[in-house]
């Protein structure tokens, strides 16, 4: 019972934005990043059990204008993996940080969808990064509540322990009705060419093993606590269907964060960067102007 771990030689080809992807090493990580267009530079990175294909109709509409760098996070999609203690929100905040710096760049605008708007504030709070301004799309910035914040990282530890999870799950990923049903779960609908590249992710064992492992270790309390002390121009990007972070705690985090605005989506929902492209696209390129990364349209 064994997956089909991610190669860029047998993958690569027909993998969004191929054409824009290289490969570096960056204190003993292979990251695997894309870069498109030109312009102020524009960092995206994406969520938990993601990878850069999250923005593959997104990306070309920003890069129409920007310079836009996506990274896969460490264990994820095509970047190597490190040990399971750098996967906390600290050191995968430290491990981009990084990579930044081998790049020489300093983003004028970040955005992060679910955990990876958390990954750039803490960047931001922390000074490894200062933006003009940060776009969160349905950003994971707060523990579950009550009985869940005790009981799903534990569950999340348990299973990145046992060496068999990973490949249980990613061996029953060749149900193609099973990825369907885990997407929808979020909220979102995506088209067939989605679907299909998440399958592709699910079906690789290192990918699922970096995504639990990533659960296992993620503590959002230090981030909820500083939270307010963060100063960048904020805006918070809600798919008001999403059923994997709700709606709700965004709306917490504006009344946390003086810098803040909220914009909801109707009918979209945890992926709605996927699911409609265009107009997270027009928000984000919005908050470019609004904190004069771009200028007035």
């Amino acid at each position: 019972m064994t997956g089909r771990t991610l190669q860029w030689e047998r993958d690569g080809a027909d993998w969004p934005n191929s054409r824009a992807s290289r490969f570096m090493r960056v204190a003993n990580v292979h990251w695997h990043v894309q870069e498109l267009g030109e312009g102020p530079t524009l960092l995206l990175i994406h969520g938990t059990g993601a990878s850069t294909h999250s923005w593959r109709s997104l990306a070309p509409y920003l890069a129409r204008h920007l310079r836009v760098i996506m990274p896969d996070l460490p264990g994820h999609g095509f970047t190597g993996n490190f040990g399971s203690d750098r996967l906390s929100l600290p050191r995968m905040a430290h491990s981009l940080d990084q990579l930044l710096r081998r790049l020489d760049l300093q983003p004028a605008l970040a955005v992060g969808h679910s955990a990876g708007a958390a990954i750039l504030i803490r960047m931001c709070l922390d000074g490894q990064v200062v933006p003009s301004g940060l776009v969160s799309l349905n950003g994971a910035l707060q523990p579950f509540n009550g009985l869940a914040g005790q009981v799903f990282p534990l569950m999340a530890n348990v299973l990145f322990l046992n060496p068999l999870v990973p490949r249980v799950f990613s061996w029953s990923a060749r149900d193609r009705a099973r990825v369907e049903r885990l997407i929808r779960n979020t909220g979102s609908r995506l088209d067939d060419k989605g679907i299909d590249l998440y399958q592709r992710l699910f079906r690789s064992p290192r990918h699922v093993a970096s995504a639990l492992g990533m659960m296992a270790n993620w503590d959002l309390k230090a981030l909820l606590r500083d939270l307010p002390r963060l100063n960048t121009p904020l805006l918070l990007v809600v798919g008001a269907n999403d059923r994997a972070v709700p709606p709700a705690t965004s709306r917490q985090i504006q009344n946390l964060v003086p810098s803040a605005d909220l914009v909801s989506l109707p009918e979209l929902g945890h992926l709605a960067h996927e699911e409609q492209p265009a107009a997270v696209a027009d928000l984000i390129l919005q908050m470019a102007r609004r904190v004069n990364v771009l200028p007035p349209a």
